[in-house]
């Protein structure tokens, strides 16, 4: 029988937590903020996919969440250890959101005017989830101005989730 695993490490109990690429930060540093703003977005994202009507709307917030395990990997390791990671958000990421982006666009008729969230329970997730995507990308904004990253498409694609997720309320509303 296989050993029981616990998620309880108490490596954390003095306010310090590891990065992906080892070192130990305090959990108030830039990067552990980010951090935690994207899996709260992704969290935002879990719970707009439980409301989701359209199939292939669904299949966006999937798509998003996987993409964020990327994004908080490469947050979550210094420059010099990037080397370790099996996908980094490149170009071919930012190609496939604006992929995305544009086939919304052929979908949704963009209102000329503010929209207020709520139109139905999957928009209205979206749209949190929207807001806490411009908070990540102002964490994210920080660290690149701190050279704590260094990856202008990461940078991008940050910045053109909100669009996506606003998008994707108009289309699930």
């Amino acid at each position: 029988m296989a050993k029981k695993i616990s998620i309880t490490t108490r490596g954390g109990d003095k306010g310090e937590s590891s990065l992906y690429s080892g070192e130990r930060l305090p959990k108030d540093s830039p990067r552990f903020m980010a951090i935690g703003d994207v899996d709260e977005l992704g969290a935002f994202l879990g719970v707009a996919k439980l409301h989701a009507k359209k199939p292939d709307a669904f299949a966006g917030i999937v798509y998003i969440q996987k993409t964020l395990f990327i994004l908080s990997a490469e947050i979550a390791t210094t420059p010099e250890r990037l080397g370790r990671l099996k996908q980094r958000i490149d170009q071919a990421a930012l190609a496939e959101l604006d992929s995305h982006c544009i086939g919304l666009e052929a979908k949704v008729d963009i209102p000329p005017t503010f929209v207020l969230p709520g139109e139905s329970l999957a928009s209205a997730h979206l749209d949190c989830a929207r807001a806490v995507a411009r908070r990540c990308e102002r964490r994210i904004v920080k660290l690149s101005t701190g050279n704590l990253i260094q990856n202008d498409f990461l940078l991008a694609w940050i910045n053109r989730l909100s669009d996506f997720l606003f998008l994707l309320a108009r289309y699930e509303a």
